[in-house]
């Protein structure tokens, strides 16, 4: 269910690394969450990094919606980028073919593994 790949660069690096990958493949950045500095500002002891990035390819979100709306409950795609308790570095996404197999829509399928191949290339070249 979870996409997972370790990467030798800190969070930080990866918190500029990350949108120009998606740029590459031409997704874009909508949104980014530190999870840990929204921690903090809620007076919770968090010792862990973790970025949530929200990516999106328009014309991929398009034909999603136009094969089931209800597919807005995942969207956008979500990239966290996290360090564990070890100290290394992951991103690690959801596999949108796993969340698509509920739907029963033979074009979510194709859409959605055309969406997970981008987001593992996005995660790899991010690394």
């Amino acid at each position: 269910m979870i996409l997972t790949v370790t990467s030798d660069k800190t969070v930080a690096t990866l918190r500029e690394d990350l949108p120009r990958a998606a740029a590459a493949h031409a997704f874009g950045v909508l949104g980014v969450h530190d999870l840990s500095a929204k921690m903090k500002e809620k007076g919770l002891d968090f010792a862990g990094e973790v970025l949530i990035f929200e990516v999106c390819n328009p014309h991929q979100a398009k034909s999603a919606l136009e094969a089931a709306p209800e597919v807005s409950s995942f969207l956008p795609c979500r990239i966290s980028v996290h360090r564990t308790a070890e100290g290394a570095t992951r991103l690690s996404t959801i596999r949108p073919t796993a969340l698509m197999e509920g739907f029963g829509v033979t074009a979510l399928s194709k859409i959605a593994a055309e969406v997970e191949a981008t987001l593992v290339a996005i995660m790899n070249d991010a690394r």
